[in-house]
């Protein structure tokens, strides 16, 4: 599926801004304290829903319209993650012999199977809604949209480093995959490290990115204990490079302004038994965030700062 370069469906011009430049910031490549931390005061309570480790926010009059290439809907059971990396050969690179799963947060379709994607399903630790519409901008910019896009840029980059990537779908099937089957796809890929991409639904004057780390959960069929660590060090050298690529700041209002999170009630987390850290790019409902998370150039740089996190994790 080629890159969404198109402009978001806008009423108006939206000037892009600029991301101030950032004095202090104390992350680093090597991470912003390595273990988890703790939610930062202030920070909004998870909303209702799914592994909407974004807020869902009302869906937009109108149907957005479906990125470019989709191919046709496979059935909602399917493990298959068909979104997976493209079938040429991978060059020979530093990430060679890795495996990445790259999961883009939602589905374009889930507005449209809103009973589907409202059944529970077991996060180990109890019992959660299968998926959200996820959010979008005042605009209608949908984060479904967004985390496709970022996932293709992802992807390809990752790739071109030897990394065999696959993605937990492709806007290639009617709805889901379920939170417990985007961990599954992970896990039985046994992926060296899977991310998450999402953009938060926060309310206006709340900037910025952060990474959700997994908590030390035990139950049911859920057990952390062996991917606290390496998941902490996956958030933190990914919060590290975005933080310097994108030039934006971490979260005002989530993580104590280190950009990092840690959540015990995502099942994508709390199921996941390879290394796996959620990541929320912006505010969607923020306008200047917002100007940035439907800026393709920008995007580009969202999807590089994953990647070269990633990378560092992955070389160690």
């Amino acid at each position: 599926m080629p890159y969404d370069d198109s402009p978001p469906p806008t009423r108006r011009a939206r000037p892009l801004s600029v991301a101030a430049a950032l004095a202090a910031v104390c992350l680093t490549a090597a991470g912003c304290g390595g273990g988890p931390e703790a939610e930062g005061a202030g920070a909004a309570p998870p909303g209702p829903g799914a592994d909407a480790a974004s807020s869902t926010a009302p869906t937009p009059t109108g149907k957005q319209p479906e990125p470019s290439g989709t191919s046709s809907p496979s059935p909602s059971g399917s493990a298959s993650g068909s979104g997976s990396g493209s079938a040429k050969p991978l060059p020979k690179g530093p990430l060679t012999g890795r495996t990445v799963v790259i999961d883009p947060g939602h589905n374009p379709r889930n507005r449209d199977h809103t009973r589907e994607i409202n059944e529970k399903v077991d996060i180990g630790t109890g019992r959660k809604e299968c998926d959200t519409t996820g959010t979008s901008t005042d605009d209608g910019y949908a984060e479904a949209r967004f985390t496709l896009d970022v996932s293709h840029r992802l992807r390809t980059l990752l790739e071109a480093e030897g990394a065999r990537v696959r993605l937990t779908h492709d806007a290639d099937r009617p709805f889901g995959p379920c939170i417990d089957e985007r961990a599954r796809i992970g896990n039985e890929a046994k992926a060296d490290a899977v991310v998450s991409v999402h953009a938060d639904g926060s309310a206006v004057g709340n900037r910025g990115f952060h990474v959700i780390l997994p908590a030390g959960v035990k139950g049911g069929g859920a057990d952390t204990s062996k991917i606290v660590k390496s998941s902490a060090d996956l958030g933190a050298r990914i919060a590290g490079h975005f933080v310097r690529t994108t030039g934006s700041a971490p979260s005002n209002y989530i993580g104590g302004n280190t950009g990092l999170d840690t959540r015990n009630d995502l099942g994508g987390l709390n199921l996941s038994t390879v290394p796996k850290v959620f990541v929320e790019c912006g505010n969607m409902r923020d306008p200047k965030d917002a100007a940035l998370l439907t800026s393709a150039s920008w995007r580009q740089k969202a999807a590089q700062g994953l990647a070269d996190g990633i990378t560092s994790y992955l070389k160690g």
